[in-house]
């Protein structure tokens, strides 16, 4: 099932934008599930400016290393410090408590370039 209320790339990243300001990221449930055991997950510092498709991320399970990319551009305001204890969070809770950080966007016309969840159901059937 993929929730109808976020906002996805074709890299499997999922967006939550709260006041149009403030976006929350994680990885889908079909990236958790393809990557299998989460056991790491490395997080960029707040305040860090990270721009369109950078590499931000690390995801690491008992398969593979996997890059999370900024889905927009702006600052990290927020990370999900939980992961660094739980990481498996990540595929039990992708959606919810597996969220991996926040970003304060500084272009909000980049929103428009996001698939909805249709689009994106498209992209795991390919």
């Amino acid at each position: 099932m993929i929730p109808e209320d976020l906002r996805y790339t074709d890299k499997h990243e999922w967006i939550r934008v709260g006041n149009q300001s403030v976006a929350r990221v994680g990885i889908t449930a079909y990236a958790a599930d393809a990557l299998g055991d989460v056991v790491y997950v490395s997080l960029p510092q707040v305040g860090e400016e990270v721009a369109l498709d950078d590499a931000c991320a690390e995801v690491e399970s008992t398969k593979s290393v996997s890059d999370v990319y900024a889905p927009l551009s702006g600052v990290i305001t927020a990370i999900n410090e939980q992961l660094s204890d739980t990481p498996e969070t990540i595929n039990a809770d992708p959606y919810g408590d597996g969220w991996l950080f926040e970003l304060e966007l500084s272009d909000a016309t980049e929103l428009e370039g996001l698939l909805d969840a249709d689009a994106y159901a498209g992209v795991t059937e390919a």
